[in-house]
């Protein structure tokens, strides 16, 4: 089908579109075609919820696509149907399109429960959903058996595309990956709109209620005047999700220099709020003058753009609760991850300002000194690890805001212990690369010949980023050949530069592989399902005491 200059088959690219109710005349034509047997249907089995005098229920048609189906009156809930018919028993039956508007009344009139909502200071893991619908049965089984909450619906700036530029067939803009290097986003081939309409369509599909979430991750500000409009169109795209991460780390100022505001009243109103010493637990924080000028050079235009998007966000959830985070976990690449790890009077300063400031942050992730694709590596190892997080953990909690670890695929069972006994499991935990991983390892035992083929991809991706200079994919095509260069998704070339495979596109804007990773045998979706719900079953057990889940 075509959409506009998009060619695609919908039902093999899940998390594009911002419906799952694409052809509306053969959808109502396929609800009409079933006709008498409606009277038959039993809402039970499925997600239904009676309202007044209706039963509601969201149907899987034939065809891939789904729709809403109201049997009875029940008082307009969803707006304008797509069409509707009287049976013979005098039963009314109207379907109404899976649009993404449409989906977010449902959930508020109809199923609040399984909604996504803001989780304020809950406990949970924040789950990359790169492969979506085939992501979404593991995490919910898993948060069923480990009882734990989470953001299951979750993708970076990096990873998702904006709607209207697949639909215009235009290229993938670049941005700047930490540890890694330049990129193309959009690599997942999701859209921010498809992938909130998939992941709450999945919620839905659970009889129980599930505690969780949605989080536009990593919503980046750049540097440069287009950064902060940028970042405003992000918000605008993710306009239902709960979570928004705000990532300042491009327009931090590594410099160390001081600033003064130009506004003396200003000037004076800062100094006295950081001046001010502050008791928490036994430790007495105090900021010198020095000390405050150097954190207003460093975090100033960060705040300001903070401030900005925050009010965005705020207009546009018009009243409904979110989760805000400021992250300052990344680096920009001309600065040393362990250079600029966060200390506790830069934690201070930031959530000073932003009480001062009257922010409604409620999450923040410091530079703890995680890494991407690697296992907690920080000269100060995991007993400095758990005095820093012990530390700024006592900071955060005196202003009422959550401790978030980002890039936390690749730490250890040892590391993940460490910040359960710092923390008491009272934290936010961000994955996403590694339930990919788990994807390609089970394909290569279910469809061989495809993992080959993108196992191969990667390593060609690898080799011309190493004839351009990079060291890094240099260091990893050694690392596998020594190994022994043979097809494997745990080897470093695999790890860091399989990405970009599923959702390249060719010139014409249409997915060259996509479809293939969506059209999997059944068999293989169960045993993913399998790995995925034991993966999180395991971090859950690492991460959180029973009492915080």
């Amino acid at each position: 089908m075509k959409f506009h200059k998009l060619q695609l088959e919908p039902a093999c690219n899940p998390a594009v579109l911002d419906t799952a109710t694409w052809d509306r005349v053969a959808a109502w034509r396929a609800v009409r075609g079933i006709g008498e047997q409606w009277a038959k249907h039993n809402a039970s089995t499925g997600a239904g919820v009676r309202r007044g005098a209706a039963v509601f229920d969201l149907v899987r048609l034939p065809d891939g696509q789904q729709v809403f189906v109201e049997l009875g009156q029940g008082g307009a809930a969803l707006g304008q149907p797509l069409g509707e018919l009287t049976l013979k028993s005098g039963l009314r039956v109207a379907a109404y399109p899976t649009d993404a508007a449409v989906v977010d009344r449902y959930c508020r009139v109809l199923r609040p429960h399984n909604r996504p909502r803001a989780l304020g200071a809950t406990p949970r893991l924040g789950i990359g959903c790169r492969m979506t619908t085939l992501v979404w049965p593991g995490m919910f089984d898993a948060m069923r058996r480990g009882n734990f909450a989470a953001n299951t619906i979750q993708n970076s700036v990096r990873e998702l595309n904006f709607l209207d530029d697949l639909l215009a067939a235009r290229p993938a803009p670049t941005n700047y990956a930490c540890g890694f290097g330049t990129i193309e986003t959009g690599y997942t081939g999701s859209t921010w709109e498809g992938l909130w309409v998939g992941g709450v369509l999945a919620a839905l599909q659970n009889s129980r209620p599930v505690r969780y979430g949605a989080d536009a991750d990593h919503l980046q500000v750049k540097r440069g005047a287009e950064g902060l409009a940028r970042a405003r169109r992000l918000a605008q795209s993710a306009r239902y999700y709960t979570f928004y991460t705000l990532d300042m780390a491009d327009i931090l100022d590594y410099s160390g220099r001081e600033r003064r505001l130009r506004r003396a009243a200003e000037q004076r109103m800062v100094l006295a709020c950081h001046r001010e010493p502050l008791r928490i637990g036994r430790r007495r924080y105090a900021l010198d003058e020095r000390t405050i000028g150097r954190l207003v050079g460093k975090y100033w235009d960060a705040l300001e753009a903070l401030a900005d998007l925050a009010d965005t966000i705020s207009i546009l959830k018009d009243g409904e609760a979110f989760d805000l985070e400021f992250t300052i976990d990344e680096h920009p690449p001309e600065v040393a991850a362990f250079d600029c790890l966060t200390t506790a009077d830069e934690l201070l300063f930031v959530l000073r300002e932003i009480r001062r400031r009257g922010l409604p942050v409620t999450h923040i992730a410091p530079n703890l000194g995680q890494e991407k694709g690697y296992d907690y590596r920080c000269p100060d190892g995991l007993a400095g690890l758990e005095k820093r997080l012990r530390e700024q953990l006592a900071i955060s909690d005196a202003f009422g805001v959550m401790l978030d670890v980002h890039s936390a695929d690749d730490l250890s069972r040892p590391v993940r212990q460490s910040i359960r006994r710092a923390t008491g499991g009272r934290i936010h935990y961000k994955i996403s690369p590694s339930l990919q991983i788990l994807f390609a390892e089970t394909l290569a035992d279910h469809e061989p010949g495809l993992f080959r083929e993108w196992w191969k991809d990667a390593r060609a991706y690898a080799r011309r980023e190493a004839e351009a200079g990079s060291a890094f994919a240099a260091e990893c095509l050694r690392a596998d050949e020594k190994a022994g260069g043979k097809p494997s998704a745990r080897g470093p070339v695999f790890h860091h530069f399989s990405f970009a495979f599923v959702g390249r596109r060719d010139p014409a804007g249409r997915f060259l592989h996509r479809e293939r990773f969506y059209s999997l045998p059944e068999t293989f979706g169960r045993d993913y399902g399998k790995r995925v719900a034991n993966r999180l079953c395991g971090l859950a057990e690492d991460l959180f005491s029973r009492s915080e889940r």
